[in-house]
């Protein structure tokens, strides 16, 4: 029985379809739904043309009413029960109550190497402090922002001359990599962490 996953995305959805061609049919999970907080949010077109049912709850009528946006997002992941939760550009800050009800169950990735940056404007800072590698974390939702179980990493050099938007170039290749290898341990109970490196 594969696992089910619902996949949330705010934007173009790159780290989605990177997950959706990862599982294909030897893959123990499947998508059952891409799950989008706008509907201008490129990945939805994307993964309709993929056959993957997906569904729009705007963000913006809900303004001051996190909870109730938070409770239409239920509602939509309801009707797929979804055993995995991966959030893949997923631009809002979820409230404890709705983390602590999927707790265990949900991924994100982040453009850092945790615990180090975590929250926005990742690539800059990781320039303004001087690092010589920047990477990307999958790890699992908690409460904490940026700050649950890390599952997998993946670490790029950073080069002379580097600009915010060079770094965000290089790593997301890695992104794609990273995501889907970690999502098909995830999916079988294992939490062993990988490890990815360009030299």
């Amino acid at each position: 029985m594969k696992k089910r996953v619902a996949i949330l995305i705010s934007g173009g959805g790159s780290n989605m379809e990177a997950l959706v061609r990862d599982m294909d049919e030897r893959h123990p999970a499947e998508p059952v739904l891409v799950l989008a907080n706008t509907a201008n949010a490129g990945g939805l077109a994307k993964a309709a043309a993929r056959g993957i049912p997906t569904a729009m709850v705007d963000h913006r009528p809900f303004k001051g009413d996190r909870s109730g946006f938070e409770a239409a997002l239920t509602e939509e992941l309801k009707k797929v029960a979804p055993d995995i939760i991966c959030l893949a550009g997923f631009m809002r800050i979820l409230t404890p109550e709705f983390i602590a009800r999927w707790q265990g169950k949900m991924l994100n990735i982040h453009p850092s190497i945790l615990p180090l940056f975590r929250g926005l404007h990742t690539h800059q800072r990781a320039l303004e402090a001087g690092m010589a590698v920047h990477g990307c974390t999958v790890h699992e939702v908690t409460g904490e922002l940026d700050g649950g179980p890390i599952l997998g990493q993946a670490v790029i050099p950073v080069k002379d001359g580097d600009t915010p938007d060079d770094l965000a170039t290089r790593l997301l290749p890695m992104e794609h990599k990273l995501y889907p290898a970690v999502l098909r341990r995830f999916a079988v109970s294992n939490r062993e962490k990988v490890t990815l490196m360009v030299g």
